[in-house]
């Protein structure tokens, strides 16, 4: 029985345990996800191979070496995943895959090698869109909390994605129906993030940097604009370029440091709340989901938390542990399409511009 035609055989009415592999960018990740009736999602391990490391050096991703890493690491990971769970490739319902976007040299290794798996061992094998992961990733219970549902369900709601390449604001009417209705125009939030931060002197990644600096400073000390381009687009070229013009008067550097950080970080959490609420009310949810890695930024989930109490919405985001690049939200994803009725196809290959949805 080929891995197709074992997909259509009733899989997703049953207890599932699924192996998912990300490795859209510089990241190399394993997880394994058990879901049954009783014990409901369970991410039974998640490990993650950063290369932050290896790209500080470059203030940035270099595509090359990261898919060289990917090829170096990434069955390590697997064998270690399986050993700490003390399953077997057959024991394995499913394997997911990341199949877009991101570079395209990384998003081949890690789908590839997912999709041999499922082919050696006989079982389905499903492509997930990276920013699905992230979509989905706030109904992923936190590890170190207690199950509460154990038969998650995907609610009508606004959901913001804010991460070094992408920030959009997408209408989620149900599982598998989105319609972006805002996305960046130029940079993308943790890339502005990323880039401020090398005009501030501090490391990549940026985002992690200026927050920590960030909390010791005054959030009004510097008037950076907060730019509404048209609807509910997005953009931070703008404020960017405030960073850079303003540093010239600045008399001392390492005083001001936090000040800027904080005006500068304040900025764009003004930004993102405020588009956030605007997007709900128009579209008429009452419930907005904040998730990618700009999520981990502590003071956007309190002021987004804090916007939506008072204006009458409810608030979920990502567990922290999920919120940057991870496998666990792939497999998350890959068990709601499954859910959904979604069946794998081996066909499918990557693609590094896959839209998660049209405008």
């Amino acid at each position: 029985m080929s891995g197709h035609e074992h997909s259509r055989s009733g899989i997703k009415d049953r207890a599932l345990t699924l192996l998912a592999l990300e490795t859209s960018c510089d990241e190399s990740a394993v997880a394994i996800l058990r879901h049954g009736t009783d014990a409901g999602v369970e991410i039974l391990v998640s490990l993650v191979s950063s290369q932050a490391d290896l790209h500080r050096a470059y203030g940035g991703v270099v595509p090359e070496v990261a898919s060289r890493n990917h090829v170096l690491v990434l069955r390590p990971l697997v064998e270690q995943a399986l050993e700490e769970t003390g399953l077997r490739p057959l024991d394995i319902d499913a394997f997911v895959a990341t199949r877009g976007p991101g570079l395209a040299s990384s998003l081949l290794v890690g789908h590839s090698m997912a999709k041999a798996l499922a082919a050696a061992s006989g079982k389905p094998f499903l492509s997930i869109n990276h920013m699905e992961g992230h979509l989905l990733s706030p109904f992923l219970n936190d590890p170190q909390s207690p199950i509460e549902n154990p038969n998650p369900k995907i609610p009508s709601h606004l959901s913001l994605i804010a991460s070094g390449g992408h920030t959009m604001l997408v209408h989620v009417r149900a599982m598998g129906d989105y319609q972006l209705i805002g996305r960046t125009i130029d940079d993308a939030a943790g890339e502005a993030f990323d880039k401020v931060a090398r005009l501030l002197g501090l490391s990549y990644p940026g985002g992690p940097e200026i927050e920590n600096h960030a909390r010791g400073g005054n959030p009004r000390a510097y008037q950076f604009p907060r730019s509404m381009p048209r609807e509910l687009d997005f953009s931070f070229s703008g404020l960017k370029t405030a960073v850079r013009y303003t540093l010239p008067k600045v008399e001392n550097l390492k005083d001001e440091l936090p000040h800027l950080c904080a005006s500068f970080q304040q900025a764009v959490i003004d930004v993102l709340v405020d588009k956030s609420l605007r997007a709900a009310h128009e579209t008429g949810c009452n419930l907005i989901t904040l998730s990618g890695g700009v999520s981990c930024n502590s003071a956007l989930r309190s002021g987004l938390a804090t916007a939506c109490g008072e204006n009458g919405f409810e608030f979920l985001a990502c567990p922290p542990c999920f919120s940057t690049d991870n496998a666990a939200m792939i497999a998350f994803a890959g068990l709601m399409n499954l859910q959904a009725g979604r069946h794998g196809n081996f066909s499918e290959d990557i693609d590094p511009n896959l839209p998660l949805c049209a405008k």
